[in-house]
């Protein structure tokens, strides 16, 4: 582990251990700030002098947020946040900047453009509200009441202050989870942190990411990236081993990745952050999707989840038989912000999907892999989609189990290969590895979709001709039974 992971790992375990300190502080206000403090703390630890870049964007943001039209606030925020990140990767290729600065920056990006978008729509509400009302008054029938609730009009008058508590609360401040404010605001507000199994939920999450962090220090050891750039690997290696390479390289990524999340979400847990009552509904990013304001007057009869701030499904991404499947499980909060303010937003219902792919790669980094990894993913999903249709969707039994493995192996392959180009991160990096190995998943893929659409032409080709078989049999009946009908009379 480099010096950076070291003390990445130090401050979040230093989180964790805060948060049974934060949670019984009585005082709502003295809580909010001391996790602000603690937040800018950890930030300034992780990033030293690059921190004014979360500093400096945040108030670009925070401007935008408050001082631009709510109709078109969202936007220029957006804009301001994302654009922001153009600059801060340059300065990166020139200057170098801690790789975890650069997963602070992009959480901050994502939070203060998200509260520019809840504002919009919560403007959006409550003008359509105000209309209805107008139309109530000239009798105008309108068909369902628009309901607007506190947090619509609370949005509307917004403090710098509150963006800056939101922003740097050292809850997720690290490398998320993404959560609303809302989530945010209901921390201080609701009484459920005090009632949700918070030591519990912490000691379960933590005995998960001490067994994913030894696996990734065991497959790191044994099967080490830097090895794949190696002269060594390319000239004394068969293309087999190349080729299966990119299995345990893929597998130590994911390990890594699960051991940070998993201890992100320990900081949550440890201070009963994002816990809602099981009645509320909650979703991993979005919070609760029911009401749930009236369930504070009786908080200690409820049983209490984390849904909200789960941020990888880790067992269900595992086990899962396809990738699509597995690609839904996977970093499912930054998901929920992509699919509200991306692709249910955006204007073209034809591009959205590969707009929001393409906001998701610029938000990950400037990098070719990044490209080459999340770009590729959708055409392998078509695939797939078209080979389940095939075989997978119609079988049963025993032949169901064979294909659903299959599937599954396909599944990490495709996971692990495309990955490869995200780890290899450079055009030259990606380009060596996968012409050493006769870019064979890309090939492959490709005659797997032609041989999918001559299969499926082939079909529908054969239900035609089946249907045309079947109305003429029946148009020879109808004509006998005339015949027989006529010679009866």
């Amino acid at each position: 582990m480099s010096i950076d992971d070291v003390i990445y790992v130090i401050c979040l375990l230093g989180c964790i251990g805060a948060g049974s300190y934060v949670k019984k502080i009585a005082d709502e206000g003295q809580r909010k700030l001391v996790s602000t403090a603690l937040g800018v703390l950890v930030v300034v630890i992780v990033s030293g002098l690059h921190s004014l870049h979360c500093f400096v964007s945040l108030a670009l943001g925070t401007a935008a947020v408050l001082l631009v039209h709510p109709s078109k606030g969202h936007l220029v925020t957006f804009g301001v946040m994302f654009g922001y990140l153009v600059f801060f990767r340059i300065f990166d290729f020139y200057l170098g900047i801690p790789g975890h600065t650069n997963m602070i920056q992009m959480i901050l990006t994502l939070k203060v453009s998200g509260i520019a978008f809840e504002k919009t729509a919560a403007w959006k509400r409550l003008q359509a509200h105000d209309e209805q009302k107008k139309n109530d008054q000239r009798d105008v029938h309108q068909e369902s009441p628009i309901e607007i609730t506190d947090y619509d009009v609370e949005l509307q008058n917004l403090s710098a202050a509150e963006i800056l508590h939101y922003s740097f609360n050292y809850i997720g401040v690290l490398t998320g989870p993404y959560y609303r404010y809302r989530t945010y605001r209901d921390y201080f507000e609701m009484p459920f942190k005090t009632h949700a199994p918070t030591v519990e939920a912490t000691l379960e999450k933590l005995k998960y990411a001490v067994f994913y962090c030894a696996l990734y220090l065991a497959t790191n050891y044994m099967w080490p990236l830097d090895y794949a750039l190696s002269d060594e690997f390319f000239n004394d290696r068969s293309f087999v081993y190349r080729l299966l390479y990119v299995w345990p390289t893929f597998f130590t990524f994911r390990a890594r990745i699960y051991t940070g999340l998993t201890l992100s979400e320990c900081v949550c847990t440890m201070a009963g952050f994002g816990a809602y009552p099981d009645e509320s509904d909650p979703n991993n990013g979005e919070g609760p999707r029911k009401r749930y304001q009236h369930l504070k007057r009786d908080a200690d009869k409820h049983t209490y989840n984390f849904t909200t701030i789960v941020n990888t499904r880790v067992l269900e991404v595992e086990r899962c038989w396809t990738f699509r499947e597995g690609m839904k499980h996977w970093n499912v909060c930054v998901q929920y912000w992509l699919a509200v303010n991306v692709y249910k937003l955006f204007p073209s219902k034809k591009y959205r999907t590969g707009a929001t792919l393409l906001c998701s790669a610029y938000w990950h980094g400037f990098r070719p892999g990044h490209y080459f990894c999340i770009m590729g993913a959708p055409f392998y999903v078509s695939l797939e989609d078209m080979w389940d249709k095939l075989v997978r969707k119609s079988a049963t039994g025993t032949s169901r189990r064979v294909i659903d493995v299959t599937f599954w192996i396909f599944k990490w392959f495709a996971f692990s290969y495309l990955g490869e180009a995200f780890l290899l991160s450079s055009f030259g990096n990606i380009w060596r590895f996968y012409s050493s190995v006769y870019h064979t998943g890309y090939i492959s893929w490709a005659v797997m979709t032609a041989l999918g659409f001559y299969l499926t032409s082939q079909r529908k080709a054969a239900e035609r001709r089946k249907k045309r078989a079947a109305e003429k049999a029946a148009g020879g009946d109808g004509i006998a039974a005339a015949i027989e009908k006529e010679k009866a009379q």
